[in-house]
């Protein structure tokens, strides 16, 4: 589990506020997700003994730490940041986590071999709903490439899905929400939907 101090909650607001300021399309908000929600994500994560947890866009890892705190392993998570500052960061309140400074829309390349078809669940942390649909097909395919049928949990702050799961050929389920977080915000289970019968595809 990772340590914290006093004054770490400062800390992280204002390095999660200045990655803000560069990028404000990386990040989907200005603060830090708020416990309550953090909760909430982890209480969605699935994962067998042997599988990991693969978080995208960890920012400054308050997730990360409520994952350790739900009883993920160290060993079992991975967290993919491509803003070298914030994965240093992340190196150094995570111990025993692996951190990886790369980019989430190249999973296939930035992940080590050995854990593809091994992630029991991946949690994106990056704003999909401001990229267009070809950016986000981008983004589906990506974690297929490493966790086959397994999709993604995305938290978010519109209160419907933030994405046309039906054009990307997804299903969508509402996991949670939480007023407790600012804005109030929601978790949703994105998975590949499964082939239509071929009937159901030529109608008579």
């Amino acid at each position: 589990m990772s340590e914290m101090t006093l004054d770490q909650p400062a800390a992280n607001r204002s390095l999660f506020f200045r990655r803000w300021l560069r990028n404000p399309l990386q990040m989907g908000s200005i603060i830090p997700s708020s416990p309550a929600l953090c909760r909430k994500i982890a209480a969605a994560v699935e994962r067998g003994p042997e599988e990991y947890v693969l978080e995208l866009g960890a920012g400054t890892g308050v997730i990360s730490a409520a994952l350790l705190a739900a009883g993920v392993p160290a060993h079992k998570l991975i967290v993919v940041e491509i803003v070298p500052e914030m994965a240093d960061f992340l190196r150094g309140s995570l111990p025993g986590v692996t951190v990886i400074c790369g980019d989430a829309f190249d999973l296939a390349n930035t992940l080590p071999a050995e854990v593809h078809g091994r992630i029991g669940t991946a949690i994106c942390g990056i704003p999909l709903v401001l990229l267009p649909l070809e950016r986000q097909a981008a983004f589906r395919d990506t974690v297929e490439s490493v966790a086959p049928g397994r999709g993604f949990l995305l938290y978010t702050y519109c209160a419907t899905s933030p994405l046309p799961y039906r054009r990307l050929g997804m299903t969508a389920r509402r996991m949670a929400f939480t007023l407790a977080n600012l804005p109030p915000a929601s978790v949703w289970r994105y998975r590949p939907a499964p082939p239509q019968p071929i009937a159901a595809l030529h109608p008579t």
